[in-house]
């Protein structure tokens, strides 16, 4: 099927890896022209490279900590520079450091928020006088499951994901009279090839976050037996970023998550 995605420019902040690298490779395959924006500029090279290799009418990366609202807006600049305009944004980069609420700090807090949260205002404010002007254009924010849940371990990051669905909320109620649709897709347990986990994930040491016992216990748990892949939220991302196949969705947050959370 044709999701009328070819030579679209698409930004995925956080695809050097994980779930951002396979949602840059599926745009690719629609034939969209992409923009890797990673703080891993060797990793973004590469999914940029294998993007152009999957089909993507253009690739390139650009190294950006879209914790930083002047990179953030250099980052668009090129991109304009380049592509003319930005038909979509995927909000990919997200981080944490699970344990206990009593065991962080404000330090922590931070960085959770900044990552998490601050980098979508960073990125959706920049993007959006660019996609008003143009009177078009998809945002696609990938949240957690984590946000609808509460996850133990993980209460900062629980809130800051929280406020990620609330405010996708929000920007669709302001700006879909600009013809513009705003999104969020929430992940479960989403496990990551260890050979696409760049030097800066959260999953750099993936067997020592999650044992293969804790693995087969967390995936009978679920309806679908079986935990997330990468590939299942890049599914998702690409159906929401199409105008032709969700052309009239906007403000959802959409749990990919094998039945761990049934909201509704």
């Amino acid at each position: 099927m044709d999701l009328e995605l070819a030579n679209k420019s698409v930004v995925i902040t956080g695809g050097a890896s994980n779930i951002g690298r396979a949602i840059a490779l599926l745009f690719a395959e629609e034939g969209a022209r992409i923009s890797v924006a990673d703080i891993d500029m060797q990793s973004a090279i590469e999914v940029a490279e294998l993007a152009k290799s999957r089909g993507a009418a253009a690739a390139h990366a650009l190294k950006t900590d879209v914790t930083d609202l002047h990179q953030v807006e250099e980052l668009f600049e090129k991109v304009v520079s380049e592509y003319h305009q930005i038909d979509v944004l995927v909000n990919c980069v997200g981080w944490d450091d699970m344990m206990p609420f009593t065991e962080t700090n404000p330090d922590l807090w931070q960085k959770v928020i900044a990552l998490n949260y601050v980098s979508m205002l960073n990125c959706c404010k920049t993007v959006l006088d660019l996609m008003i002007e143009q009177q078009s254009g998809a945002i696609v924010s990938i949240s957690s499951d984590a946000s609808r849940q509460g996850e133990a371990l993980e209460a900062v990051y629980s809130g800051a994901k929280a406020a990620v669905n609330s405010f996708m909320k929000s920007l669709a109620r302001e700006n879909g009279r600009f013809g513009i649709r705003c999104n969020t897709l929430c992940p479960g347990l989403t496990l990551p090839d260890e050979r696409d986990i760049s030097t800066h994930s959260m999953w750099v040491n993936r067997d020592e976050r999650i044992s293969a016992q804790q693995l087969k216990k967390a995936a009978a748990a679920l309806p679908l037996m079986k935990v997330g892949q990468p590939q299942d939220i890049a599914h998702a991302a690409v159906f929401l970023a199409s105008n032709k196949c969700a052309g009239h969705i906007t403000g959802q947050v959409i749990s990919v998550n094998g039945g761990y959370s049934m909201a509704g």
